[in-house]
């Protein structure tokens, strides 16, 4: 006769509460031994199996599965007693009848156990981790990324022009002399197209590219078996204003790197500088986002992004690229007493530089739209002072005669409340925006004065032409006048459109001074010079040769229109 009895069998959950799984064996104590021997983990040839699988020696496992017992309240088939395995020998026809139906009952049992069991496991092999496998995985990570970024970072060479070293008599800017210079760019575009700073192209003569190996890479072997190329390069378009200029060599297809979108750019971002600081080429330093909207200048419509990457004199040019390869900004300038990386490196955002590249490669200038107003930050006490509606944003602190803004109404102190619809906030946005308008636009502007809101449509006029646009012009072999110490361009059509308020269509603008001088004549740029000893003055040969024809001692005498008037110069040949 077959010995009948209750099991019970307690399982402990992972959140700490217990939940009773109660069953019956049919007629005989075999019952639960048969509910075992289908799958349950009180089995030794199932416990056995799924160590196997594991890949677990019996050895390893006997603890573990003790313990696991223990807490879940189930006896080991060892602890059986003896009527127990009595009645298991006796009853192999019951043990068998029953097995399929304990086995379905023990399943939600089975699939705990197993959970809980390689789950712990499982914690336990991610617990034994080094900590140098993370370091690991992050620096392939970067290594990666080096390679996709470098063969699109080039090195520029440039021979030129440009301002000396302050001397103590002022005026430093306007005096030029011969220099060479090395800075940083990137491709923008597979066609050959790079983009720098505009001060590291100034005044070029020459522009050279250095152009990486396209396999270039940042282990020893492939750094020092990589070679390069240097291809002349062609000056397509410069903005003083905002550091920018574009630059094309003609070398094939060549890797090309995105712009990000700026406006998803976050503080404390890790970022990577590429560039050739101190010209040592293809060089990477890595840092994170100081701070995205830095304004150096509360009145300078340009923000910049902050950065401690580490950024040199060459690394001007460079592109600043986020984790996914993208540039995020171009590395520009630092703010050091040292001279050196202080960890204060500044970088213009994406999103200027797209806008900027855009209307250089098109125009060639930068295509900045205007209504004849301008704009100032408010302070506090700036808005105390002129009793403004609001201590925060942007007020009109000129408007210029006869220009859209005038004819429409605004007025000086006038507080910009928003701008086609949006918040006018702050002067860097306003700036931006005008820089997106197109001549023949109108741009909408509501203004605060005093208590009143008011609504204008304001017709988007053309701005005069930088006159930086005219140096661009200047080809330093071509237009020096020893005698004068200066760089002269000749005045045509062209020219004429880009020197406001020119008297008469003819004479040598001034685009810069020169060393060497054989006199010392009050000249400045932007002078234009009309006539000597009252010849008329329309080529630079003509000007040459009427200097050389005077004698050492001669008087002479200068006619140039400077700030919209004319006036003489007199000096004396040596």
């Amino acid at each position: 006769m077959c010995l009948k009895r209750k099991a019970i069998a307690m399982v402990a959950f992972s959140c700490g509460k217990r939940s009773a799984f109660k069953t019956s064996a049919c007629s005989s104590a075999g019952a639960a031994a048969a509910a075992l021997r289908s799958g349950d983990l009180t089995s030794r040839e199932s416990s056995g199996f799924f160590d196997a699988q594991a890949g677990v020696s019996d050895k390893e496992t006997a603890g573990e599965r003790q313990a696991l017992y223990s807490s879940a309240s189930l006896r080991h088939p060892s602890e059986s007693t003896p009527e127990e395995a009595t009645a298991m020998r006796q009853c192999p026809n019951e043990l068998s009848a029953n097995s399929s139906l304990t086995s379905r009952r023990f399943r939600p049992l089975l699939a705990v156990v197993i959970l809980v069991f390689f789950g712990h496991r499982a914690r336990l092999a991610r617990a034994q981790e080094r900590p140098s496998d993370d370091l690991r995985r992050l620096n392939q990570s970067v290594d990666a990324l080096v390679k996709r970024v470098s063969p699109s970072v080039v090195q520029i060479l440039v021979t030129g022009y440009g301002p000396l070293e302050e001397t103590d008599h002022g005026n430093t800017n306007s005096i030029i002399g011969r220099q060479r210079a090395i800075g940083s760019g990137f491709v923008i575009d597979q066609s050959g197209y790079i983009v720098t700073n505009a001060h590291v192209v100034g005044g070029a003569q020459r522009v050279e590219v250095v152009l990486p190996n396209p396999e270039v890479g940042s282990s020893l072997e492939a750094a020092l078996s990589t070679r390069t190329r240097v291809a002349p390069a062609q000056i397509v378009g410069v903005s003083k204003e905002l550091d920018l200029a574009v630059i094309k060599v003609d070398a094939g297809k060549l890797p090309a790197l995105s712009l990000a979108d700026y406006r998803k750019l976050g503080q404390g971002e890790m970022v990577f500088a590429f560039g050739s600081p101190e010209g040592l080429r293809n060089s990477v330093t890595m840092g994170v986002v100081s701070a995205v909207a830095r304004q150096t200048d509360p009145d300078s419509p340009l923000v910049y992004i902050q950065t401690d990457a580490a950024i040199n004199p060459g690394n001007s040019g460079g592109p600043l690229v986020n984790v996914d390869g993208q540039v995020v900004g171009v590395s520009t300038f630092i703010l050091s007493q040292s001279g050196g990386n202080e960890g204060l490196g500044f970088a213009i955002p994406s999103g200027v530089v797209g806008l900027a590249c855009r209307q250089l490669r098109k125009f060639g200038h930068l295509h900045r739209a205007q209504i004849g107003i301008g704009l100032q930050t408010i302070t506090p006490t700036l808005a105390a002072a002129l009793h403004l509606p609001r201590n925060y944003g942007v007020v009109i602190s000129d408007v210029s005669p006869d220009s859209p803004a005038a004819a429409s109404g605004l007025q000086i102190g006038d507080a910009l409340a928003s701008i086609d619809g949006r918040p006018a906030d702050n002067l860097p946005f306003v700036a931006f925006h005008f820089y997106s308008l197109e001549y023949g636009q109108r741009v909408h502007l509501e203004v605060l004065r005093g208590k009143d809101r008011l609504s204008f449509d304001v017709p988007v006029a053309e701005p005069p032409r930088d006159m930086d646009q005219v140096a661009a012009l200047v080809d330093p072999e071509k237009s020096l006048v020893k005698t004068l110490g200066i760089l002269g361009v000749e005045i045509d059509q062209r020219i004429a459109a880009m020197v406001p308020d020119l008297r008469d269509p003819f004479g040598i603008f001034v685009a810069a001074r020169s060393t060497g001088a054989s006199v010392e004549v009050p000249l400045l740029t932007g002078d234009v010079i009309r006539t000597l000893n009252g010849q008329p003055m329309t080529t630079l040969e003509r000007l040459r040769s009427a200097l050389k024809s005077l004698p050492p001692g001669a008087p002479a005498a200068l006619q140039i229109q400077r700030d919209q008037k004319l006036l003489f110069v007199a000096f004396t040949l040596d």
